[in-house]
């Protein structure tokens, strides 16, 4: 089994924890695209939603930061045209693919890392994304927002106090005022769907609702979020 690949999976703290940068700056190019093969392997194997999701960030990290600054790395590369093409498109693993291969052909550089790291950084969010999209999707509570085919179907309907005008013609607004969340047991904000799925432990978090205010510039803190809502008698966006 590679380092990288056991620092993933282990469930030893001081094992899972331990620095990525402290182990690519100590390893050459040839170790680095050893393991790179590896994480590579994990992403496409593994059943667990976290240890995919790592390897691809180790990938990004390794591809963008370290692989390019080792001298055994040639200096000049080229990206195949269809791996760019699929990456604009957002088909990482395609991009993926296409690139490997130069890789196997050109050998390292930073020219392919580079393109890499953009491969490997788009899916790992996408893989998050997808995974987010299917747990909202499984609450029967959430699955209309995802099967609304006519306006018909819509089940929210506009309050009666809101549908009456007043005697200037126009409509009352609706202004909600929200708290923003904060995490005080991370570093502000986690991802909590992420934590949640496939490493729980790591989603014992302590959360409050919170006021923001400018300091110096306002007089207290308010709820940070607003939204308006007005009726109105004629379309302005035509779709």
């Amino acid at each position: 089994m590679s380092e990288l690949t056991r620092i993933i999976l282990a469930s030893e703290p001081e094992v899972r924890n331990r620095s990525l940068d402290a182990f690519c700056q100590s390893a050459g190019a040839a170790t680095l695209l050893s393991e790179c093969a590896a994480l590579d392997q994990l992403r496409r194997s593994s059943d667990n939603l976290y240890e995919r999701v790592r390897a691809q960030f180790f990938l990004y990290a390794i591809h963008r930061f370290h692989i390019p600054l080792k001298p055994e790395v040639n200096e000049i590369g080229f990206v195949p045209f269809a791996a760019t093409e699929h990456l604009l498109k957002r088909r990482f693993d395609e991009a993926i693919q296409g690139l490997l291969k130069a890789q196997c052909e050109q050998g390292p550089s930073p020219a392919i890392s580079s393109a890499l790291a953009a491969a490997y950084h788009g899916l790992g969010f996408q893989t998050l994304a997808d995974q987010v999209r299917r747990s909202v999707r499984s609450v029967r509570g959430n699955q209309w927002m995802s099967r609304i085919g006519h306006p018909a179907d819509y089940p929210l309907t506009i309050r009666p106090e809101l549908l009456t005008p007043a005697a200037n013609g126009l409509y009352p607004i609706l202004r909600e005022a929200t708290p923003v969340r904060m995490d005080l047991s991370h570093s502000g904000w986690s991802d909590i769907f992420f934590l949640g799925m496939d490493f729980p432990q790591g989603a014992r978090v302590l959360n409050v609702s919170i006021d923001l205010a400018v300091r110096g510039r306002d007089a207290s803190p308010r709820p940070p979020i607003e939204a308006y809502l007005r009726v109105i008698d004629e379309p302005v966006l035509r779709l």
